[in-house]
Order: structure tokens, then C-alpha cells, then sequence
């Protein structure tokens, strides 16, 4: 399926939408949650690094690596390398935000994957590091026939997307849980934080959707992927 439009306007788009996202979750974690720490008597400064990383972790770079082959007028090994590497660092500071909320978990004697959300946390980042490995075998690995190779994108890409979407899915349950909580401890409905919180979950949506509608979108030149 292809859109017959040309990326560039939207993947503009992610662009702004990536830069607010970041700009809003920082603003949320260290103005209103009092920032970052990885060892302190202060437990939720550790869950703060959670979202920082899962949000710029798979969702903004993930998008990125998504999009790079629309986005950038590289030769195609190049891009091709772009997007494993992209997609690695993306994976990486995924699994280590999974691992602060582990520890924060751990350290404040809260159980740990009670929750739809952290249930479908686990899944996305084992899906996406299936995902990860089976490009690397498959597009990178020498030697395999090009037949194969060609046969396998579409649903390379394919796979890519459904993962993504449910990334971006499982970070919007991760605000609405977590603002819930701090509701119930009495952070103010209708306050300045909670409006942030949802304003962030609302970009980070919003910032998924054009990653999609760039990934689907017409290729600017023959060395990009072919639109799904």
C-alpha cells in the first residue's frame, strides 16, 4: 500500500513533533518530577529515567531509523547502515529503561509486570529485538541470495510497523498509569503537570502517526525501500 505522496512534508513533520516530545518529556521529569538519579533514597528519581529513555529510546529514534530511508538522499548502503544503527540505539535504551523500572520496582518493594502496560513492554522490546536480529541476519549477513532478501522486506517492513505501532501504543498506557498515580496521590486533575503529561502523550501519538504515514508514503528515489 502506498499513499502516491511524496514523505518530505511528513517527515518534516516527525521532525517537530520529535524535538517537542523530547522537550516535553524532559520538562516534565526534571521541572515537575525533580530529575534523574540512578542510586538515591529518593526512589522515583530512578523511575524518572523510564520514560526519558522509552520515549527517546524506541519511539523517537525507532521513528527516525523508520523513516531514514524517506528522509535521507544517501546511497542506499549507507541508509541501510543508518537504520541498524538507529534501530540498535533505539533497542538499547530501551532495555535499559525496562531495567530502571525493574529497579525501581525492586529498591521501593513494589511488585514488578502487574500491570497491562508492563506486560506489553516486555513483548514490544522482545519483538523488537527479534526484529533487530532477523535484519541483521538478513540484510546484512553475506552471502544470502538477493531472491530472499527481496522476498523478506515487505514483511521485514511490515513487522516493523506493527511493532512500532505497538510501542507507541504501550508508551500512551504508560502516561495514562502513570499520571493515574499521581492522581490518586493528589496531583491536581486539571493542573499544569497532568495537562503536560497528556500533551506529551498526545505528541508522542501524533509523532507515531506521521512515522507511519512517511514510512508508507512514496520513495523519493529507486535506492529506498518500496512503500508497503
Amino acid at each position: 500500500m502506498a499513499l502516491g505522496v511524496s514523505p518530505i512534508p511528513f517527515t518534516l513533520v516527525v521532525y517537530i513533533l520529535g524535538v517537542a516530545a523530547i522537550i516535553m518529556i524532559f520538562l516534565w521529569n526534571i521541572h515537575f518530577r525533580g530529575g534523574f538519579a540512578w542510586n538515591t533514597s529518593h526512589k522515583p528519581l530512578i523511575f524518572n529515567i523510564h520514560p526519558v529513555l522509552l520515549l527517546i529510546g524506541p519511539i523517537i529514534i525507532g521513528g527516525e531509523a523508520i523513516i531514514s530511508y524517506k528522509s535521507l538522499r544517501l546511497k542506499k548502503e549507507i541508509k541501510k547502515v543508518i537504520h541498524l544503527v538507529l534501530h540498535g540505539i533505539a533497542l538499547l535504551l530501551g532495555i535499559i529503561g525496562i531495567y530502571t523500572a525493574f529497579k525501581f520496582h525492586n529498591e521501593s518493594g513494589i511488585k514488578n509486570l502487574y500491570s497491562l502496560h508492563s506486560w506489553l513492554g516486555i513483548g514490544v522490546i522482545v519483538l523488537y529485538g527479534i526484529q533487530w536480529l532477523f535484519g541483521f541476519v538478513m540484510f546484512f549477513y553475506p552471502g544470502l541470495k538477493s531472491s530472499l532478501r527481496s522476498k523478506t522486506l515487505p514483511w521485514h517492513a511490515l513487522f516493523g510497523l506493527v511493532v512500532y505501532a505497538l510501542a507507541v501504543g504501550n508508551a500512551s498506557l504508560g502516561f495514562l498509569e502513570k499520571l493515574t498515580f499521581l492522581e490518586n496521590s493528589g496531583l491536581a486533575k486539571n493542573g499544569t503537570e497532568a495537562l503536560l503529561v497528556n500533551f506529551t502523550a498526545m505528541i508522542t501519538i501524533l509523532y507515531g502517526v506521521f512515522v507511519v504515514i512517511s514510512a508508507i508514503s512514496s520513495p523519493t528515489g529507486a535506492d529506498d525501500y518500496a512503500p508497503i
